[in-house]
């Protein structure tokens, strides 16, 4: 039986393993503590912009994470529903311990994983391809793949203050070895930094001077298969507060003690995840930040101090968390700390998270200089998929940017590399408005069912799901209204804008003050159709103009997607390209031109001189 190796335990490492078993290979998970798979060792929550979207997708092919958040959530809360759809999205409060036991409970139950608890501590490279590792104590454990998602845990160094141990997240072992034989590899390194923020008592908190942040009523889950959600009378509050002229003026007058500002972090930090004296310094004009308290589980005693993650020494956050309202007698469980760990330039991996230069050599997550849960666990499912495939002689599964969020980021970390830690926004996505999360059912359950990662029964019931759309934004579009119709009554009852001439059922739904549960009534009286359904066919006629501006682009886009560079192609011998884009197309090595034209440094005359030399080459 064909053999893979998966070296980490996190979001990354489930999603990864569980690809490779429930594709019929052999999945060897190595971590440091089996009772720490699926550890949030940050914040306790899933999803929110753009990688809420992510999430539905690890979804729509197969994957874990989902359905694990649907079922040990403790609050859901749907984002930006007073914006448009390429914006909406969930985000969940977990249940941390809950929600690390499914994982754990799913892996050890899931055919053909085995879990390894031992510290990998060298690669075993054989003419250029990846055979397997070397385990702390001496063994060896051969292997068709590797797939290293390390994490935070690589040469991992707590910071509090001027102080700084040898550790992983939450005092775990660190991880070594590993980097040493990058190294040797040749590969290029990084050193980059995170952090989280104290843990509070919950019985020590005045939740009377914040503002209640409730979940929604409304029934929402990440997975598409799940039918059961919890009433709001059930989930868990979060608040918030902000911080005060008090905790500004504190951590200013302390800032060189802090271990980012007194010279002790090398690495380099999230730009959109900033520690609270980060904030304090680079938006100096503002008055105050928000913060938020938010459970961690309910078989814990702790709240979450979301916003307040920290490197200062435990005596100054001690004063620092008694400036905030409602925590001014609070007691303190557990305290910040910043943490350093390796990771490599991700622009040395293919587009299916291989190396360039090492056969069989997979990685996923933080190692490729991403933060998140979210934006590891997509990669770790890529990762696991394109092992299975590579070993199997299969194409490797790439998404493109037009087509999943865990394109865009792929794409983004192989293209243009990351100097911090990257995160997913919805920003980065050009055809954000097709990449909905209402959506990513549609547009991925074909490959997690091609792939035997999706079941025949849930991909029947997407395929019906479809003909539903279709079937009933066609009768709106053809279905119409004169001034006499019964819909006119309900328009001047509400006193709308009442028809004077023909219209139908689609263009009276563009209407900014209807929906479609106003119109289907008229339409399609006796007939109930699923609110999923309901709010495809809301957005596909609502915003059909917009649509179809994006779907136009793509076309332009997959043109250029689909003009392959041959991989043989010697950037530094043409001679008309800038000196620049010829160090930067020989580096990154793009596929293809649409590739090419990403890539930081390299501008449209250098790809009109590519395309020529392309063309004289017969290609």
């Amino acid at each position: 039986m064909k053999h893979v190796i998966i070296i980490g335990g996190g979001h990354a490492g489930i999603e990864a393993t569980l690809a490779v078993a429930r594709m019929g290979v052999k999945a060897s998970m190595i971590t440091l503590d089996i009772e720490h798979i699926g550890a949030m060792s940050c914040n306790p929550s899933i999803g929110g912009p753009a990688k809420g979207v992510v999430v539905r997708e690890i979804d729509a092919l197969g994957g874990e994470m989902a359905r694990a958040t649907d079922a040990t959530y403790l609050q859901m809360k749907i984002l930006n529903t007073g914006k448009g759809p390429g914006v909406q999205c969930l985000r969940a409060q977990s249940d941390k311990i809950a929600y690390a036991k499914f994982m754990q409970q799913t892996l050890k139950t899931t055919k053909n994983v085995n879990l390894v608890q031992v510290m990998a501590t060298s690669l075993i490279i054989e003419n250029g391809i990846c055979k397997g590792v070397g385990l702390e104590d001496g063994t060896k454990l051969l292997a068709d793949a590797v797939i290293l998602t390390t994490g935070t845990y690589l040469r991992g160094k707590i910071l509090i203050g001027h102080d700084s141990k040898i550790a992983g997240p939450d005092n775990q072992r660190s991880a070594y070895g590993i980097t040493d034989d990058l190294v040797k590899l040749g590969f290029k390194m990084l050193r980059l930094k995170t952090g989280t923020p104290p843990r509070i008592y919950k019985d020590s908190v005045d939740y009377s001077r914040m503002e209640l942040q409730p979940g929604n009523e409304e029934k929402q889950g990440f997975s598409y298969k799940t039918k059961s959600f919890k009433k709001i009378a059930d989930q868990h509050l979060c608040y918030l507060i902000h911080t005060t002229p008090e905790t500004h003026k504190l951590i200013n007058d302390n800032l060189g003690e802090s271990a980012m500002y007194g010279g002790k972090v090398e690495g380099t930090g999230p730009r959109y995840c900033p520690s609270i004296e980060d904030k304090i310094v680079k938006f100096a004009d503002k008055e105050k930040h928000q913060l938020f308290i938010e459970p961690e589980s309910v078989d814990l005693d702790t709240i979450y101090l979301q916003g307040f993650s920290t490197s200062m020494p435990i005596n100054i956050q001690e004063k620092m968390i008694r400036t905030l309202p409602g925590l001014e007698n609070c007691r303190v469980k557990k305290y910040a700390y910043a943490i350093e760990y390796d990771a490599i330039d991700p622009t040395q991996l293919k587009n299916n998270l291989e190396a360039k230069t090492v056969a069989n050599l997979f990685f996923a997550g933080q190692i490729n200089g991403t933060s998140g849960y979210e934006e590891a666990a997509g990669q770790g499912l890529i990762a696991g998929i394109n092992a299975v495939n590579k070993i199997n002689g299969i194409d490797p599964l790439v998404l493109r940017r037009d087509e999943a969020y865990i394109g865009v980021m792929i794409d983004d970390l192989v293209t243009k590399g990351v100097t911090e830690p990257y995160r997913l926004l919805t920003s980065r996505a050009e055809y954000r408005l097709l990449l909905r999360h209402d959506n990513a059912d549609l547009r991925l359950s074909k490959y997690g069912s091609k792939l035997g990662l999706v079941s025949k029964a849930d991909y029947a019931d997407l395929l019906e799901k479809q003909k539903q759309i279709f079937d009933l934004e066609l009768i709106f579009r053809n279905t119409k209204f004169g001034a006499k119709s019964s819909v006119n009554d309900y328009l001047k009852s509400k006193e709308f804008v009442p028809i004077i001439n023909g219209i139908t059922a689609a263009d009276l739904l563009k209407r900014p003050e209807l929906s479609i549960s106003n119109i289907l009534p008229f339409v399609m009286p006796n007939i109930q159709y699923d609110e999923l359904v309901l709010f495809e066919v809301e957005v596909n006629i609502k915003y059909e103009g917009y649509i179809k501006k994006q779907l136009s682009e793509v076309e332009d886009y997959i043109k250029l997607e689909t003009y392959k560079i041959p991989a043989t192609l010697n950037y530094l011998k043409i001679e008309n390209l800038a000196i620049e884009a010829r160090q930067k197309l020989d580096k990154i090595k793009p596929t293809t031109i649409g590739q090419a034209s990403r890539i930081s440094g390299v501008n449209p005359s250098d790809i009109g001189v590519l395309l020529m030399t392309l063309k004289a080459k017969g290609r």
